[in-house]
């Protein structure tokens, strides 16, 4: 009972974070999303890297904020897109540096640098597209793309528990052996479900059949969102990315899915020409 007052009042604070962070201002929705990256950042270098090579693994996330920031320059203050070029700078000098590590035991484990790079950095600094719309700050876009993955998460969680574990086949057992394949239909309905909701709300400003289609999309891709961490999970042999929410365990094991679904709903929307 204490565990599961612990992990219901954590995710209570969780929610009212997010949701004032997405709709304060785009200040608080800078400042939220910087808070995930480092964070997120953090966790996955630990699970890699441990304590190794301290002053790289900063010096990446300093480049990932450098580059999330150039971003929002260009999204909320009209910056020239080609600024964004400049973030490839301080990525060099991650390489360059590399070269000066006395320590070429774990070498290899330099990759695991810019994997977080790409895997964390690129698509929390793809939420400024999501987020700003003709240079004007919408964050209700941006929570509708979160709600539309957290119904996927509670849908698959709800469909798999009550039925899955006892009927129809496993979803990925090499990977992550209680997911399965009723949970996965599960969160599919509830992502498209949440996904036509929020666009007959208003809040996702986009005709309903595009709205289905994104729920979709960003359901498939969260799902391999999620599998991507469990894979990497299990390789290091970790049970959860961290423990900074309580009865949930880390940023990463929260935004597993959202780092694989929000990039794939900002690419879909912006081939159809409804970003501006």
């Amino acid at each position: 009972m204490n565990s599961l007052i612990r992990r219901t009042l954590s995710g209570i604070v969780f929610l009212a974070v997010m949701i004032g962070g997405l709709l304060w201002n785009q200040y608080s929705f800078a400042a939220l999303m910087l808070l995930i990256l480092i964070i997120c950042m953090i966790e996955f270098y630990q699970m890699t890297m441990k304590d190794r090579y301290g002053i790289s693994r900063s010096w990446a996330i300093i480049s990932s904020v450098f580059l999330f920031l150039l971003a929002f320059g260009v999204r909320a203050y009209g910056w020239e897109g080609r600024v964004l070029g400049l973030a490839f700078i301080p990525v060099l000098l991650v390489m360059i540096g590399s070269l000066y590590t006395k320590d070429r035991a774990s070498f290899g484990e330099f990759a695991n640098l810019y994997t977080g790079i790409l895997y964390i950095a690129f698509p929390l600094t793809l939420t400024n597209f999501a987020a700003f719309q003709g240079g004007v700050f919408r964050g209700l876009t941006l929570l509708s793309f979160f709600i539309i993955v957290w119904a996927s998460d509670v849908g698959a969680y709800c469909f798999g528990m009550a039925l899955g574990q006892k009927y129809g086949k496993k979803l990925f057992p090499a990977i992550s052996p209680k997911k399965s394949w009723i949970g996965a239909i599960g969160g599919f309905c509830s992502s498209v479900l949440a996904a036509w909701l929020v666009s007959v709300a208003g809040w996702l400003e986009i005709p309903w059949y595009h709205a289905l289609a994104l729920g979709a999309i960003m359901d498939v891709f969260g799902v391999y969102g999620d599998l991507f961490e469990s894979q990497w999970k299990r390789h290091y042999e970790v049970k959860d990315s961290g423990n900074i929410i309580p009865g949930h365990g880390g940023f990463l094991d929260r935004f597993d899915s959202a780092l694989f679904a929000i990039p794939a709903a900002v690419i879909y929307l912006s081939c159809f020409n409804l970003f501006v």
